[in-house]
């Protein structure tokens, strides 16, 4: 059997890991790889956006519910459910709500189409991403705090 103190450690760390690499992904896609990419040709930096995030969004396909689930469980079995739960957890389980609902709807809207030729959505796809920065940026912040 395994020692429920570390059990809780280790969902933990899933959970950390899962951070550092969602929003760590997304530091460097908006603030390293674009500004790298400018100076390539459109037809080129469309390219490797396309294969960067084929990666990156299957990847997410992954961390998301990783990082959900292992969230559930410490709300509810270490920390005693929404009830108990202070207020950074309330905030952070916001925050990781909605950051799973914006890559959602790049993956279901603009990214589809990016996939599909159109160019053009990487315009939606660049603030979408760049919001879910930000929340995910916050979400660490009050990790830290809380």
């Amino acid at each position: 059997m395994i020692d429920p103190d570390y059990f809780w450690r280790l969902m933990r760390a899933l959970h950390v890991l899962g951070a550092v690499i969602w929003v760590g992904g997304m530091f460097f896609a908006m603030l390293i790889m674009r500004p790298a990419l400018a100076d390539l040709d459109a037809p080129r930096r469309v390219n490797v956006y396309r294969a960067a995030f084929h990666r990156f969004f299957r990847l997410i396909w992954l961390v998301m519910p990783t990082m959900l689930l292992t969230g559930y469980l410490m709300l509810f079995g270490e920390y005693g459910g929404f009830a108990q739960a202070n207020w950074d957890v309330h905030l952070m389980h916001m925050l990781g709500l909605g950051m799973a609902a914006v890559f959602v709807a790049i993956w279901f809207g603009p990214y589809h189409q990016f996939r599909n030729g159109q160019g053009r959505a990487m315009e939606v796809i660049r603030p979408m991403i760049f919001a879910n920065l930000l929340l995910g940026l916050a979400t660490v912040v009050i990790a830290a705090l809380g």
